[in-house]
């Protein structure tokens, strides 16, 4: 599932293409997606509606409108799911197979696909005050971190994974982030120490940030079949920048560790996979 940093490189690819664009018309082929809107009110609601803002909370994209004839603000949600895509196509251009929201601009659609419809495109925003602190932001301070650890007894790695605790940081991050910061993904949130807090502050912003440079290097590729409209680090063999190349412990089960050799371990927490090194994370 995308995360932060591939919301964080879709949106900055968006932005530019969306700004000022008017929405002349709006097709739902996949009614699922904008629950717990209708497709009558979607169209309502956004046709004439000019881009304003394309912004991001969390894993959300977060569409800003300005709406008419009221000129009331509009803000649109938008969330990949599993194998969601947002982009750009001439109008010319046949529609996907699994188009599940067109916004026709003139010359060129706006779609959201989704093969799975586990994605959301939608007025309903509720969710956003659900979430947690930005790790990027200020407000996602090392002593704010540590006062909301010390009130859990999940293992950390669980912990992290909360979207009301800190928001866009999903499997992928966790488990890297808990390398970088030599802790344990068993160990739980109360019992880290002073300075494992601040390390792993600094861990989740290190690769976030690091992610999101490598990902914006590569040019996202729409092109039929491609998948880099999905993961946006990019999948081309031999890219210097492929993020995968940089990830020391997610996906790399029975793989040696880069740092000391040792065999990277996974085991399955909250249902999902987990990924560390034994030695180099011990505590």
């Amino acid at each position: 599932m995308p995360e932060l940093p591939e919301v964080e490189v879709l949106v900055r690819h968006l932005r530019p293409l969306l700004l000022g664009k008017t929405i002349r018309a709006v097709q739902v082929r996949r009614a699922k997606v904008i629950s717990p809107g209708t497709a009558r009110e979607l169209s309502r609601v956004l046709t004439g509606a000019k881009f304003k803002t394309v912004t991001r909370r969390g894993k959300y994209l977060l569409f800003g409108l300005d709406s008419q004839p009221r000129r009331k603000e509009v803000l649109l949600l938008g969330h990949l799911g599993m194998t969601g895509r947002m982009f750009l196509a001439r109008k010319s251009q046949p529609l996907p197979k699994h188009a599940a929201v067109v916004l026709e601009l003139g010359r060129a659609n706006f779609i959201y696909e989704d093969p799975r419809y586990f994605g959301r495109f939608t007025l309903a925003v509720s969710v956003l005050a659900k979430l947690g602190p930005e790790p990027l932001g200020k407000l996602f301070s090392a002593t704010e971190f540590a006062r909301q650890l010390k009130r859990s007894r999940q293992p950390i790695k669980v912990k992290l994974l909360d979207q009301s605790f800190v928001a866009g940081v999903g499997n992928i991050y966790a488990s890297e982030a808990l390398f970088r910061a030599g802790i344990s993904p068993r160990r739980l949130a109360n019992r880290l120490t002073a300075r494992q807090v601040e390390k792993l502050q600094a861990g989740i912003r290190l690769v976030l940030t690091e992610a999101i440079r490598c990902g914006s290097t590569i040019p996202l590729n729409f092109a039929p079949g491609s998948t880099d409209g999905m993961f946006y680090f990019g999948r081309a063999a031999g890219a210097s920048d492929y993020y995968a190349e940089r990830l020391q412990v997610y996906d790399r089960a029975g793989k040696p560790c880069f740092q000391c050799g040792s065999t990277i371990r996974r085991i399955v927490q909250a249902a999902r996979s987990t990924f560390f090194c034994p030695c180099c994370q011990k505590s």
